[in-house]
């Protein structure tokens, strides 16, 4: 892929500050927008607020942001000086009720911001204030006041989805995974059709079949045809002139390189609503391993790093544990080594892309501090990836 990523990006940013980001799912199980954390490094981080301006702006320039400065210096910052483009900046009650915040926070809403409220308040807040929030962000468990949203935050695992959406929530910030898909006692799962053509093509590519057979498989789905043909058409692919037909992307391509992009049409192709989170992680799993692995030399390598993220969440999408699955879709070695062995090269990273979606700090530090790798660089290319995610859906 091409970088043709905004400079605001194209540099080690927020280097005392961990990033971390999840979802925003809304009823229909699609989603509505992203929630970016950032976590002080340590308890006097600041932040250059010109660099985190600039940052935002270039990954989210039309908003579908839920912004969440942990701390109190943080949010004071972010407070005294909001972004340009309307997004929802996400404040913890305590700090709601803070007097000295009062005015900061009301005037959220003349620069067309939104609060949410983080936990619950121990009293009334002042009612300029409690103009700002319409939605409140509740633990699970928790239950929300009369008259405003309830968002359930912090969820994870598909069972904790459905059961805050059965609870009333409006929006889940959160992750319908939780660890390697474990398949029910006597469960049998089929693969629909359109994933069974990806796979096969996949197959055949690996196989270095010649085109036209490549292009009867393919034109046994054409919606699939056309998906392909979009996504290497994107901004985020970055090619020099428009890819007109499948023969036409391998010319360009080669067989190793469209692989990768079946892989990707591989884990955004399912019609399951419910599959819609998973996809969405998937994609930004997929490019932040790719970004993680851009000093490195070797495209292959970087190439496969990104087909490591991108399949590290297959599992739960096509349900079937790795061991399995990976039996009918041909992957590298080192691939096969991070998601059925734990082992290998690559799996370090993963766990690395593993900790910025859970937000533990704990854990981010562990595994930046393994790979030698700073949090500025990190944070860099986690904001390249989700600008390049948002190009391409």
């Amino acid at each position: 892929m091409s970088d043709n990523t905004p400079a605001a990006l194209d540099h080690a940013i927020l280097p005392g500050v961990a990033l971390g980001y999840a979802p925003v799912i809304d009823r229909q199980h699609g989603i509505a927008g992203t929630r970016l954390t950032l976590v002080p490094l340590r308890p006097d981080a600041r932040i250059d607020q010109a660099e985190l301006l600039a940052a935002l702006a270039a990954t989210w320039p039309k908003g579908g942001i839920v912004l969440s400065p942990q701390g109190e210096t943080l949010l004071g910052a972010v407070l005294a000086q909001p972004p340009a483009q309307p997004m929802q900046i996400e404040v913890p009650a305590f700090m709601a009720a803070d007097p000295a915040l009062a005015d900061a926070i009301a005037a959220l809403k003349g620069t067309g911001h939104r609060g949410l409220l983080k936990g619950l308040p121990s009293a009334p807040l002042p009612a300029p204030v409690a103009a700002m929030f319409k939605q409140i962000a509740l633990e699970p468990g928790q239950s929300a006041p009369a008259g405003i949203e309830h968002v359930c935050a912090g969820v994870r695992g598909a069972d904790a989805v459905a059961a805050a959406f059965k609870a009333g929530a409006a929006a889940v910030i959160g992750w319908p995974m939780d660890g390697p898909y474990e398949a029910s006692d006597g469960a049998k799962t089929e693969i629909a059709g359109d994933l069974q053509v990806i796979m096969e093509l996949i197959s055949r590519v690996d196989e270095g079949e010649d085109v036209e057979r490549l292009e009867q498989t393919l034109k046994r789905d054409p919606s699939l045809a056309f998906k392909l043909l979009r996504y290497m058409n994107s901004a985020a692919f970055g090619l020099p002139v428009e890819v007109s037909s499948f023969r036409h992307a391998i010319m360009l391509l080669g067989y190793a390189r469209l692989k990768r992009w079946l892989a990707l049409l591989l884990t955004t192709a399912s019609s399951d609503h419910a599959m819609r989170p998973i996809m969405y992680g998937a994609v930004r799993r997929g490019l932040l391993m790719e970004e993680l692995a851009a000093g490195m030399n070797d495209r292959e390598q970087r190439d496969e790093m990104f087909i490591c993220g991108l399949f590290s969440l297959l599992d739960h999408m096509l349900k079937q544990p790795f061991d399995k699955l990976l039996q009918s879709i041909p992957v590298p070695e080192r691939v096969r080594q991070a998601l059925v062995d734990g082992t290998g090269p690559f799996l370090p990273y993963l766990q690395l892309v593993q900790a910025i979606e859970s937000e533990s700090v704990f854990d981010y530090r562990d595994c930046t501090e393994a790979l030698m790798l700073g949090a500025g660089e990190v944070n860099a290319c986690v904001l390249r990836a989700l600008h390049k995610a948002a190009q391409l859906e």
